[in-house]
């Protein structure tokens, strides 16, 4: 059997690293800025990518290769490689692609670091956006297409909206206009869900978040499925599809194919300029976090499910965001995309707003005010006292993001205890 064979959990286990006889059984942490050779001229086939290898860790390490080629088994995809956040991955991501005068199309319930990463830093660089509501019908999205539209970019559960991102709707849409689905599977992981099967062309993720699991290491991925066809379309991607002169005229999609133009390009292109590179320490930290990612993710899951539904119930909740919620109105995508479950993060809007979100986070025991997400631990975050403290109550709505609102991320503690918890929370409230 080959790795591809293998089911999720042996993947998480034993996929990237394979050792030799007597080779040491975990990942080694190659812990060196530079590579020996014994020429030049092996050298310069590296520099000129004649030649797989290292020579300098901005653009690759060994460590990291055998990590990214693990997300990429997980994933179903040809290639990956790792960065140093989140953030890194997805502006790497996008700008492999775009150019300045390019145009993308965006879910507008993508996290707020991405979408003012698109609406504001991309386009102080000439790439623009339109952003459109998941929910759009096709004739909408289509709409949104324009002549110079490169890719299409969405979260398969939105942070901290939870929207959930119908993903063969994108990908029809992207398709139709000649154009790759980029999306972030940071949420699900590829244990809940492999989007790369249901049409997306490039996946990314934070792998900070669940990956990580443990709050430990910060970092970013993307995984490239291998299934664009660059030169099907090459009037719209000359970065990929025309002589790279800074690679002695190598043009990318001719020399690597679908499966890899897309990867070697970001990685001796994009990485050699702007050096965003994941540490082989973050690397190896990652890795034992994927090790479990099988076993952890079930249980976060588990949990998120009871707290949104002890909270749906509860006298001081307005509303509950939760697709595993069969009140959610992306229950019946989530059924379809995420039949395992989603993630163990909930989002909540309480009837007091800002004066009842205060008290509630102030009496949590086990909860962490924390602006993580997706840790062993469970953390809890009111944006309107913290990350959008600057904006008034209006303000807070019209972002769609109530001064009531509070976003819980359900560790891995017995769902129990994390319900006594927030119940003598919201217990304080009313007092």
């Amino acid at each position: 059997m080959t790795m591809k064979t293998y089911g999720s959990g042996t993947k998480a286990v034993q996929a990237g690293y394979r050792p030799g006889n007597g080779e040491p059984r975990q990942i080694p942490i190659i812990q060196s800025t530079t590579f020996k050779y014994d020429t030049s001229e092996a050298m310069g086939q590296l520099f000129d990518l004649e030649a797989s290898g290292y020579f300098y860790s901005r653009l690759q390490n060994p460590t990291n290769d055998y990590v990214a080629a693990k997300i990429a088994e997980l994933e179903g995809g040809a290639a990956a490689m790792l960065t140093a956040s989140g953030q890194a991955a997805n502006f790497m991501a996008i700008f492999n692609i775009c150019e300045c005068g390019d145009h993308l199309v965006a879910s507008s319930t993508i996290y707020g670091g991405s979408f003012n990463l698109i609406a504001v830093t991309l386009a102080k660089m000439g790439i623009t956006a339109t952003f459109v509501d998941p929910n759009c019908s096709e004739e909408e999205l289509d709409k949104a297409f324009q002549d110079n539209t490169k890719m299409v970019f969405g979260e398969i559960i939105a942070n901290p909206a939870l929207t959930v991102l119908d993903i063969e709707k994108f990908a029809k849409a992207a398709h139709a206009h000649g154009v790759p689905l980029v999306v972030d599977n940071t949420f699900p992981t590829p244990i809940n869900c492999q989007p790369i099967k249901w049409g997306a062309d490039i996946v990314t993720h934070s792998t900070t978040k669940y990956m990580d699991g443990h709050g430990a290491a910060i970092g970013g991925a993307i995984v490239d499925g291998g299934n664009f066809d660059w030169m099907a379309h090459a009037e719209k991607f000359p970065g990929l599809c025309t002589p790279d002169e800074s690679y002695h005229g190598i043009i990318y999609a001719e020399k690597f194919g679908k499966e890899g133009a897309f990867i070697t390009k970001c990685t001796s292109q994009l990485m050699r300029d702007l050096g965003c590179v994941q540490s082989p320490q973050h690397a190896f930290i990652l890795n034992l976090g994927l090790e479990s990612l099988h076993v952890r993710m079930p249980r976060h899951v588990e949990n998120g499910q009871a707290v949104a539904e002890f909270l749906e119930q509860h006298p001081e909740v307005i509303s509950v965001n939760y697709p595993g919620l069969p009140s959610s109105p992306y229950h019946a995508l989530a059924q379809k995309y995420l039949p395992n479950g989603g993630c163990g993060v909930v989002s909540f809007e309480l009837k007091g707003g800002r004066p009842a979100a205060e008290i509630f986070m102030k009496h949590l025991k086990l909860a962490a005010i924390e602006t993580h997400v997706a840790d062993a631990r469970t953390c809890c975050l009111n944006p309107a006292t913290s990350t959008h403290r600057q904006m008034n109550d209006e303000q807070l709505k019209a972002a769609g993001v109530p001064a009531g609102l509070v976003r819980i991320s359900c560790g891995l503690e017995d769902k129990e205890d994390l319900i006594a918890d927030l119940k003598q929370a919201l217990d304080h409230i009313s007092e």
